[in-house]
C-alpha cells in the first residue's frame, strides 16, 4: 500500500518555480506515493474547493493508480487548515517546500504535528554566512532534502552543531542531497523552431547573437546590470556587428520590487536592440526560446539554484552565471578529476571567493562563470545576514565576448555537453529518486514526538 504525502507548497498548476518543481516532484513519484497538496496562492480563486487531478495525472504519467488531490488555500495556509487535512486525509508525512520563514505557523506548532506525522523539508538556501537563525527550523524537521550542494553543507554545519541549539542536533541520515531536477523531455534540443516563435522574437531581423535573461525583475536578480553589461559588450563591437545582437528579457519590465527596465534600456542602450516579453509561456514554448537564443545569463547577487539557466542547459544552450549559491552546481566544478561533491561543501562552504578557488577548480565547457568582484553583507528582518556576491560589469562583458567568439557551431557543441551533464546530475529522475530515498528513510526511522518530557528535580 502506497504511503500518502501531504505537500505544502505553491499550487502545482501555477507557473512559479516552486510550483513547477512541486509538479515535477509529484508526477515523478506518483507510482510510489499518493499526494495531497495544500495548494498555496496569494489569493486563490478556488479557495475552499477540493480538486481531484487523478484522471489528468494518470493520463500524463501512465500510472493507473495515481492519486493527487489539491486543497487550494490563500497564502500559505494556517494550523487550523492543516489540522483539518491531517484529520481528513490521514497522511503518513508532511513535506513542505521553499523558504522556511513562509511557514512560520508550521514550526510554531511542530511539537503538536510531529506527535502525529513527520515533517520533511525540501530546502533551498542562497548563500553564506551560515544561517544560524535557521537552526530552529532545521531541528524542527525529521528530514531535510537539500536542493544544492551548498545548501547541503549549510544544513550540516548549522543543524549538527550545538551552537544556538534548542533541540537534539540532526543526524546524518536526516540530511540528504536532493539535486534540483529539470525535465529532459520538456527541455531538449529541437531540429526546427516554430516560425511564429521565431517571428515573435526576431521580427524581421537576422540576429547573429541573442542573449537571454529569464528572471524576475527584482534587485537580487540584477536585471539592470545585465542591461549595462550588454551595452558595454555592444560598445566594444563594430556597428555592423552590434546591430546583429539582441538582448531578450523575459521579465516584467516595470516592477516595484525591481526597477523600470524600460527607462534603463532607453537611457543606456538607445542604439542597441532589447526586447521585453512578459507573456505566460508554456514550458514547451520556453523550450523553443532556449533553442532559438545563443546564451542564457544569470548574474544574481545570490541564487538558490537558478531555474532558467538549468532549463537552458537541458535544452542544449550554454550559460553565463555568477559563481554564487546553487548556480555553482551548474558550473560542473571539478577539483582534480572529480566533481566537487555535496560532502566537499561541508568544509568548503562556497566557491564564490575567487581569491580562494579560481586556480584550484576547473569548470564545464558549457558555462562561462563570472566570479564576484566584491562580497558584501546584506540583511533583513527575516534574513538578518547574507552575502551578496557582486560582479564587475567588465567581467561579465568578457564572458559575453567569450560566448560570442565561439561561434554558433561551437556554442551548440558545448551546449550539448551541458545537456549531458544535466541529464546525469540534475534530471527529474535523479531528483525524484533522491527524494524518494529520503522520504523512505524518514518514514522507516521516524519516531513520534512525545507530548512532553518528565524531568527529575534533584
Amino acid at each position: 500500500m502506497k504511503k500518502k504525502i501531504l505537500l505544502l507548497s505553491d499550487d502545482l498548476r501555477m507557473t512559479s518555480g516552486v510550483a513547477n518543481m512541486s509538479k515535477e516532484l509529484v508526477l515523478g513519484t506518483v507510482d510510489k506515493y499518493d499526494w495531497v497538496q495544500l495548494a498555496a496562492a496569494i489569493k486563490h480563486p478556488e479557495y475552499g474547493k477540493i480538486i481531484d487531478l487523478n484522471d489528468d495525472v494518470r493520463k500524463t504519467t501512465g500510472v493507473e493508480d495515481a492519486n493527487v488531490r489539491l486543497y487550494p488555500t490563500n497564502g500559505y495556509g494556517d494550523i487550523n487548515r492543516l489540522r483539518e487535512l491531517i484529520s481528513a486525509e490521514k497522511p503518513d508525512a508532511i513535506l513542505h517546500f521553499t523558504d522556511p520563514h513562509y511557514w512560520q505557523w508550521l514550526y510554531d506548532n511542530e511539537h503538536e504535528i510531529r506527535q502525529q506525522v513527520p515533517i520533511m523539508f525540501y530546502h533551498i538556501w542562497d548563500d553564506l554566512p551560515d544561517p544560524h537563525y535557521n537552526k530552529y527550523y532545521y531541528e524542527s524537521c525529521d528530514w531535510i532534502g537539500c536542493i544544492s550542494k551548498q545548501t547541503y553543507g549549510i544544513v550540516h554545519r548549522v543543524g549538527k552543531t550545538s551552537k544556538f541549539s534548542t533541540q537534539t542536533p540532526l543526524k546524518d541520515w536526516q540530511i540528504s542531497y536532493v539535486p534540483h531536477g529539470v525535465s529532459s523531455e520538456t527541455y531538449k534540443p529541437l531540429e526546427t523552431i516554430d516560425p511564429k516563435v521565431e517571428k515573435f522574437i526576431k521580427g524581421d531581423k537576422d540576429y547573429e547573437f541573442i542573449l537571454f535573461f529569464n528572471n524576475r525583475n527584482i534587485k537580487r536578480k540584477q536585471p539592470s546590470d545585465v542591461i549595462y553589461s550588454y551595452k558595454l559588450f555592444c560598445d566594444s563591437l563594430p556597428k555592423e556587428k552590434s546591430e546583429k545582437c539582441l538582448l531578450l528579457m523575459h521579465t516584467t519590465a516595470i516592477d516595484q520590487n525591481g526597477t523600470d527596465l524600460i527607462a534603463v534600456s532607453e537611457a543606456l542602450c538607445p542604439d542597441y536592440d532589447i526586447k521585453f516579453t512578459n507573456e505566460k509561456f508554456s514550458q514547451e514554448q520556453l523550450n523553443q526560446f532556449y533553442n532559438l537564443i545563443d546564451c542564457t545569463i544569470n548574474i544574481s547577487n545570490n541564487e538558490g539554484f537558478g531555474l532558467s539557466t538549468a532549463e537552458s542547459l537541458m535544452a542544449g544552450t550554454p550559460i553565463i552565471v555568477n559563481v554564487t549559491g546553487g548556480l555553482q552546481d551548474q558550473c560542473g566544478f571539478k577539483n582534480g578529476k572529480s566533481l566537487v561533491s555535496e560532502k566537499d561543501y561541508i568544509k568548503i562552504g562556497s566557491l564564490h571567493d575567487q581569491r580562494l578557488w579560481e586556480d584550484k577548480v576547473t569548470h564545464g565547457e558549457w558555462v562561462n562563470p563570472v566570479w564576484s568582484s566584491s562580497i558584501t553583507l546584506n540583511g533583513s528582518i527575516g534574513t538578518p545576514y547574507i552575502f551578496d556576491d557582486r560582479i564587475n560589469h567588465y567581467d561579465v562583458v568578457k564572458s559575453i565576448h567569450s560566448m560570442w567568439d565561439m561561434g554558433r557551431e561551437e556554442r551548440k557543441r558545448v551546449g550539448l555537453l551541458g545537456r549531458e551533464y544535466m541529464i546525469n546530475n540534475f534530471s527529474t529522475q535523479v531528483m525524484c529518486e533522491s527524494l524518494s530515498n529520503g522520504i523512505d528513510k524518514c518514514l522507516k526511522t521516524y519516531k513520534r514526538k512525545k507530548p512532553f518530557e518528565l524531568y527529575k528535580i534533584v
